[in-house]
């Protein structure tokens, strides 16, 4: 039997699908439920239980007019006395995740030398595969068949040694998923990359909870302004799923883009996160 919170983030996401593909008739409250199976009292209170926004108002954080609203702060994005003056949300990537590259020797021949651990957990948006080194979060993913799951992690690392344990770094990891940030404490991240990756994956970090950036403005934040492919395709090769905040880059037209784990489940974090930040 499916986990309630996998079941509700399915329907969701459903209903998001929905809402984009028939965004010209602009669907009622009714309908909507409707196409979920559900009545529209539960259908507005299962939405706004995991939003924590009513239906209408997250329609309006995934319409192209809202992303274009956030696209014109993106020249003050990472202005370090804008970013010191946003709130302790918004900032939370930015604050509690740490980078670190991994050396040739931890990687080389398939990670021989990388002890891994991973486990399985639920998020709002799905379930994730979640595996750290000892010396960090080194893969997190969304994912729909465990096994498959499993295999994209190993194909990284052929060669490391795996063992199916929650530890103290995957658990303070999860902690990014609650409403509740009080429990977190500095997350680190193991990751092997080149370079220019783990320049791309860095600046990605600074991009606010709530905001938006743009392949372009990424390249230009790395003084390579002519570098927007390259940044797509670093972007595109994230490892870590929603602590890199990858589902933040969206395209110059305000039209959301590609996501490697899916644009139903982009849509749904990036309305997700704007209705954290614009409660109250």
């Amino acid at each position: 039997m499916k986990a309630q919170e996998e079941i509700n983030f399915n329907r969701i996401a459903e209903a998001i699908s929905y809402i984009k593909a028939n965004f010209k008739t602009q669907p009622g409250l009714e309908e909507i439920a409707e196409k979920v199976n559900l009545s529209p009292f539960h259908f507005q209170r299962l939405f706004s239980e995991w939003a924590g926004t009513t239906p209408k108002r997250f329609l309006q954080y995934i319409s192209i007019g809202y992303a274009k609203e956030m696209l014109k702060d993106n020249h003050t994005l990472f202005n370090t006395a804008l970013e010191t003056g946003l709130s302790g949300t918004s900032r939370l990537h930015d604050l509690f995740v740490n980078i670190e590259g991994m050396t040739p020797g931890e990687y080389k021949n398939g990670g021989e030398n990388l002890h891994i651990n991973y486990s399985f957990a639920e998020s709002p948006f799905g379930n994730i595969i979640v595996a750290s080194t000892p010396k960090g979060i080194c893969h997190i993913a969304f994912y729909d068949d465990e096994a498959l799951a499993l295999n994209n992690l190993q194909r990284q690392f052929p060669a490391a040694k795996y063992q199916l344990i929650l530890d103290k770094e995957q658990q303070n990891a999860l902690y990014i998923f609650n409403h509740d940030w009080s429990k977190l404490h500095q997350i680190k991240l193991h990751l092997k990359g080149t370079d220019f990756q783990l320049k791309v994956w860095e600046a990605l970090l600074k991009i606010p909870m709530g905001k938006l950036s743009t392949y372009g403005t990424i390249a230009r934040q790395l003084q390579n302004p002519n570098a927007s492919r390259a940044v797509g395709t670093a972007i595109g090769d994230n490892p870590v799923a929603f602590l890199i905040p990858c589902h933040r880059v969206i395209q110059t037209s305000g039209a959301l883009g590609g996501y490697h784990w899916g644009v139903d489940r982009k849509t749904a974090i990036i309305g997700w996160e704007a209705a954290q930040i614009n409660q109250g």
